[in-house]
């Protein structure tokens, strides 16, 4: 090893034990290690290093690597511990460990209620079981929606509820490509939900909340209610309600669109960006005050004060927690007179992140900072000095734009990855958006200084309104413009690490001037192009159909090779969220456009291919003696008919019946028992998930 690179790797030991420790992560995730196993890793490699602590200098040089094979294995085996005590499902007094059916619960409210469409939406704590016979505490936390019928409940943070009504398992949808709700829900300790009418709880007398999340709720409920009471306009509302404290439940899911797909989602994320502008500006207004012996002490007291309760106030999400850790080291740093290095800065955050929990590894805000940040300490002096300009505006835009580029460049796969697009435009709604957002974000926070002057605070809410409308309008104009975004990209989880293997030795080429990387960047983009052309070439081959899990509507793809003709309610063409949501994740899996079928006929309810049959059934059978039985290989139920299993026997030759997602439960079992008591195969989409059958 070359003495520079030696020293590199010295001065990051962070990054050192960050590495085994995400590997210890991921694969106690996935292979389920046991304890035991778990245990004699890190005994062994606790071992290890004691033993290499009592050898001589000169062995100890030569054996080095036995010191470093003992740490790793420390590192993997705390991942692996790690994972598993994060996991509520694994703890002996997981509610799902002692709840039934018919058992109640005693829930403690974790957040003032949201309102959406149909409902009250709240997470709640669950603390009780109570069965017949006893009382178990539990942990674990619900989903609770409470039906909308005029009247609010009364319910707060801390408030608890008594729940009679049985609480159902959170599953996936199962539709091809579709978001993995059920994961995402059991890394924040969810695994159940329930719907409540008004018959079906009981609020409680006594109550159960910590004083100082109280103090966080009140004061974002304080901070919600100055900008709503200032700002009247509602997407400007909510959209200062996004950048400033990250709560986005008001948010249009249009809105949100567009600003993904220009590229400038991060400002109404919460994002570091948000954090930075605030560590600026404190340090821009301790610098008046340097020469003061106060300020040395006082100085990171409040910068850190101000960063971490801006951070709670917006809920702590990766991004943003990720940013007031490495904060944190850069104070601290400068607190002590010792400067840090910017990497190793980067894998302690993510280090103590992970102790926290581990489930940040999938979460993709978490992925997206660290890769945005670790490619802008990389990238962004190389690029700045790519041009250099004298006037001092001009060279202000461009050191933005080289932050912005240098950006992408580890952030792109990533992109690719979870949302299958690239704004194309991101270069030029960036150098308008962000500094414009950092004028919003010191507006708002001017108008919660002023809030308690009347005058005052109404004429910041008009600017604050004003330049917000004028963030939206530039962003959903950009959005218009047809080559703005590149849509429907997809690779796998393979060829994204392969496209980073590639994007690294291509930096090492042209940083380094290493001819190696240059030929082996070549190889491995010639393997990621090969990868993605044998995809396409299995794609061309396939004909299949799909039966979506939609709750309450018709959703059927006829797939041919990278065509595909739609047959469903004509609500799915009209809105926007349930066909981005339901369908679009399948079509982009799949590569397929709407288009011709060349060897696929669908016609009058029935689908057809030459080894095929399907039927689609969404009316009640008439009463037909005498007949010959219609063959088919497959039957779709939609539309909750009313029939009887023998007497679709009776007319229909099948050998499998599939039932969607418009019938009601109840029904769908009726008619699964008549299936079994005939040896009929059957096929259950709101149970089971998106049906696929190849043609």
């Amino acid at each position: 090893m070359q003495p520079y690179q030696a020293n590199f790797w010295r001065s990051i030991p962070f990054l050192r034990i960050l590495v085994p420790l995400i590997a210890g992560i991921i694969i106690q995730f996935h292979l389920q290690l046991d304890n035991r196993m778990i245990w004699v890793c890190a005994f062994t490699g606790l071992g290890l290093v004691l033993l290499m602590r009592y050898q001589s200098s000169a062995r100890l040089y030569r054996f080095s690597w036995i010191n470093g094979l003992g740490l790793n294995l420390v590192f993997f085996a705390a991942g692996c511990l790690l994972t598993n005590y994060k996991d509520i499902s694994k703890a002996e007094d997981w509610v799902g460990k002692s709840y039934k059916e018919n058992d109640a619960v005693i829930v403690t409210i974790q957040e003032p209620l949201v309102t959406k469409a149909k409902s009250y939406k709240a997470v709640a704590r669950i603390n009780q079981v109570i069965k017949k016979t006893n009382v178990s505490e539990v942990s674990g936390d619900i989903l609770i929606y409470f039906q909308k019928d005029g009247t609010k409940p009364n319910l707060k943070y801390g408030s608890q509820i008594l729940i009679i009504k049985p609480l159902q398992a959170i599953t996936n949808s199962g539709n091809p490509g579709g978001f993995d709700y059920k994961r995402y829900c059991a890394f924040q300790d969810i695994h159940h939900q329930v719907f409540l009418k008004n018959g079906d709880y009981k609020i409680l007398q006594t109550t159960n909340a910590n004083w100082f999340r109280q103090i966080l709720i009140n004061t974002r409920e304080w901070v919600l209610s100055v900008l709503r009471k200032n700002i009247s306009g509602k997407d400007e509302v909510a959209v200062a309600e996004a950048l400033l404290i990250g709560y986005r439940d008001d948010l249009d899911r249009e809105l949100v669109q567009s600003y993904s797909n220009t590229g400038v989602v991060h400002i109404i994320a919460i994002s570091g960006l948000h954090l930075g502008m605030i560590y600026w500006a404190l340090k821009q207004l301790f610098g008046l005050f340097k020469r003061r012996k106060w300020n040395r002490f006082i100085q990171p007291l409040v910068i850190l004060f101000v960063l971490w309760m801006f951070t709670f106030i917006a809920g702590g999400v990766p991004s943003i927690l990720r940013s007031a850790i490495m904060f944190t080291c850069i104070v601290i740093g400068d607190t002590i007179g010792r400067r840090t290095n910017i990497y190793n800065t980067l894998a302690a955050s993510a280090f103590i992140m992970l102790l926290i929990s581990p489930f940040y590894l999938w979460d993709v805000g978490f992925q997206l900072s660290f890769a945005a940040v670790l490619s802008i300490v990389a990238f962004s002096k190389h690029v700045t000095n790519w041009f250099y300009f004298e006037n001092k505006s001009l060279r202000y835009i461009w050191n933005m734009c080289a932050v912005t580029l240098s950006a992408q460049v580890l952030t792109i796969p990533i992109i690719l990855y979870h949302f299958h697009q690239f704004p194309n435009l991101f270069l030029f709604t960036n150098i308008l958006i962000v500094p414009l957002s950092g004028i919003i974000l010191f507006a708002e926070l001017l108008l919660l200084i002023v809030s308690f002057i009347p005058l005052l605070s109404e004429y910041t809410g008009k600017v604050v309104e004003g330049l917000v409308w004028t963030m939206n309008w530039l962003i959903e104009r950009t959005n218009r413009i047809p080559f703005a975004l590149t849509d429907g990209i997809q690779i796998s989880i393979i060829q994204s690490f392969i496209l980073y293997v590639a994007i690294i030795s291509a930096s090492i080429w042209l940083l380094r001037k290493n001819k190696q990387m240059m030929f082996a960047a070549g190889a491995f983009l010639v393997v990621f192009f090969g990868l993605r052309s044998l995809d396409i070439i299995k794609v061309n081959q396939q004909q299949k159909l799909i039966v979506y899990n939609v709750p309450q509507h018709t959703a059927i793809d006829v797939v041919e090779g990278d065509k595909f003709n739609f047959i469903g309610d004509s609500i799915l063409l009209e809105d926007g969220f349930l066909r981005n949501f339901h369908l679009r994740p399948s079509r982009i899996l799949n590569r397929m456009d709407e288009g011709i079928l060349s060897s696929l006929s669908i016609d009058n309810g029935s689908i057809s291919s030459e080894n095929k049959k399907i039927l689609i059934i969404d009316q009640p059978l008439s009463a037909q003696k005498n007949i010959s039985k219609v063959k088919a290989d497959a039957i779709i139920i939609t539309k909750n008919p009313r029939l009887y299993i023998n007497q679709l026997l009776q007319q229909y030759d099948c050998k499998l019946v599939i039932f969607d997602a418009t019938n009601p439960l109840w029904k769908i079992r009726l008619w699964k028992k008549d299936c079994d008591s005939l040896h009929l195969r059957h096929y259950s989409v709101p149970e089971q998930g998106a049906f696929e059958l190849d043609l």
